[in-house]
């Protein structure tokens, strides 16, 4: 019965951004220089740690797939994706720019370790909470430990459960529901139209998750610098984005690291 339960819980998934990819989300996401902003940190982060067999997954139409084979020509970079229509955005891309290092599968988490071999990646990397969207992120933790190399590293993303400044803001208006979204079994994902059954996770619940790993770094984004979906508020307001990025930054040595929108953390397999 988990294994149907599963299938159905992944075909929502895989639908939600099925529609997504038809919906224009390649094209928006292009235009967003807060996303930009957040994902160049991401990359920044993730290229300290020497690799040549990467993996992405949740690699969506493939922006840092591209962005990491044209980077390191001499590396392997595979993306995977469980929405068919995510890979065929991706495979066009990697076809129209010509890169021979990349390639692109569409599997759920629960089939990587069928797709691939053991100890066959030395880096695992996941941006923008793709781990969200799986049905138990303790199994997914231990099948990452299965694909890396002994020493190979995960630089893994989540949406956070406890993004405060967005609960205020919320609570402000009047909308209970929408403040505490985020604690609740299943979130909804952000859009108030589409539902995706997708988890929030606190620092503590990915630690614990990932408990077979060293925890080499972690780090929180949007603390105060806007989440990515407030872009159309901050047009043309690049000191003031500057200044609320730089105040992120400072804030990473205190408790309120963990109250952003996003968690960033590098684990190391033993």
């Amino acid at each position: 019965m988990a294994d149907k339960n599963d299938s159905t819980y992944q075909k929502k998934v895989s639908d939600y951004y099925d529609t997504d990819a038809r919906l224009g989300f390649e094209s928006r996401a292009n235009a967003n220089p807060l996303l930009d902003k957040i994902r160049s940190d991401f990359r920044q982060i993730t290229t300290k740690f020497g690799f040549s067999n990467a993996l992405e997954i949740g690699c969506g139409p493939g922006f840092d797939l591209q962005w990491f084979a044209n980077r390191f020509p001499a590396e392997n970079i595979t993306g995977v994706d469980i929405s068919e229509e995510m890979v065929k955005l991706a495979r066009a891309r990697i076809r129209e720019t010509g890169l021979e290092n990349a390639l692109v599968l569409q599997s759920d988490e629960k089939q990587l370790t069928e797709h691939f071999h053991p100890a066959g990646f030395d880096l695992v990397y996941v941006y923008f909470g793709a781990l969200n969207t799986v049905e138990d992120l303790a199994r997914s933790a231990q099948s990452i430990h299965e694909l890396l190399k002994p020493g190979g590293h995960a630089v893994l993303t989540f949406v956070n459960k406890w993004y405060i400044r967005e609960m205020l803001v919320q609570l402000l208006k009047g909308r209970i529901k929408s403040a505490f979204a985020r604690l609740r079994k299943f979130w909804g994902g952000y859009s108030p139209e589409r539902y995706l059954p997708s988890k929030c996770y606190s620092p503590g619940q990915v630690r614990d998750a990932f408990r077979n790993f060293k925890l080499l770094e972690r780090k929180g984004y949007s603390i105060f610098f806007p989440a990515w979906y407030n872009y159309p508020r901050f047009k043309r307001k690049e000191k003031k984005l500057e200044k609320l990025w730089s105040f992120d930054q400072k804030l990473q040595g205190t408790f309120l690291w963990s109250m952003g929108e996003y968690t960033l953390f590098v684990f190391r397999k033993e």
